[in-house]
């Protein structure tokens, strides 16, 4: 069967491979689509799979809301280097993958993978994970994400790309929720109140406390005032209602939440890479590497 430009550029459309191994794909199966799309595919999935262990610690945070914002979704979806993450295929195929934590009821990142990338499709979202490894060159993932529905008013805020906040807010108003979402995404809390401050963290940070009290020389009910002192300032700073608010540092957030007759249920905060161990690489040795064909 003849090998027509027409029969290229719709491979090339329903595949974005290149046009060169559209070619190739189509000439071995004689001009059979579905055939060469099945064999890219396979063969895709061998690209994607010599690329899985590269460390992948960029990317962007995407976040998308139901019609009356009572349900929003947000995830993170990492890819290699900041320059892909402004690649519009990668982009398109991180906002879908949001979409699909939205518009579903799964609970963690595999089920998520097994899902349509889009409602009435067979690709998967592990399936377009690894055509779009095979034609971007890069490793990705779905990290992580989450899905918070209420009955109040859910703020979100994001800086850039690389920060992402939900807040679950009772009371106050839309101003106040964007206000609060951008204070953590700048402030990073790690609850809202001091009850919720994990048990093993704060016994950590005691027993640091108490370490740097004794070593003053300072009697033992003077070392216990001081550490008194040092906890209520540690846990000024990691609870959200007792940071400083940014937009009013004399004040706390706790305050200004009483002052609009509102409160917090919960609240999330992604950033790109956080946790993620970056490898260190010397450029010029990353090059000849390459060169070398490693």
């Amino acid at each position: 069967m003849a090998i027509t430009a027409a029969l290229v550029k719709e491979l090339r459309e329903r595949t974005g491979a290149g046009m060169m191994e559209c070619k190739k794909a189509l000439v071995e199966t004689d001009g059979d689509i579905e055939q060469a799309i099945e064999n890219m595919r396979k063969s895709g999935q061998a690209k994607a799979a010599k690329k899985a262990g590269r460390i992948a610690a960029e990317g962007v945070i995407v976040i998308q809301a139901s019609d009356d914002g009572k349900k929003v979704a947000m995830a993170e979806v990492n890819c290699e280097t900041d320059f892909v993450a402004k690649d519009d295929n990668f982009l398109s195929f991180a906002n879908a993958v949001v979409g699909r934590v939205l518009d579903s009821d799964v609970a963690d990142v595999d089920a998520l993978n097994a899902l349509p990338l889009h409602e009435g499709e067979e690709t998967t979202v592990e399936e377009a994970r690894q055509a779009l490894v095979s034609k971007i060159g890069e490793n990705m993932s779905v990290r992580r994400f989450v899905r918070m529905d209420t009955d109040g008013q859910i703020a979100s805020y994001r800086h850039g790309v690389r920060i992402g906040v939900l807040v679950d807010l009772a009371g106050g108003d839309e101003e106040l929720g964007r206000d609060l979402a951008m204070h953590i995404a700048a402030s990073n809390p790690v609850c809202v109140e001091e009850k919720d401050v994990p048990e093993e963290l704060l016994a950590k940070e005691k027993e640091i406390i108490e370490a740097q009290a004794k070593e003053s020389g300072k009697p033992d009910n003077i070392v216990e005032k001081m550490v008194e002192g040092r906890l209520r300032k540690y846990l000024s700073e990691v609870t959200l209602t007792g940071q400083p608010f940014v937009k009013d540092p004399d004040t706390t957030v706790g305050k200004l939440l009483k002052s609009k007759d509102a409160s917090v249920n919960q609240f999330v905060r992604f950033e790109v890479g956080e946790g993620i161990e970056k490898k260190q690489e010397n450029f010029a040795e990353e090059v000849a590497a390459q060169m070398r064909g490693q």
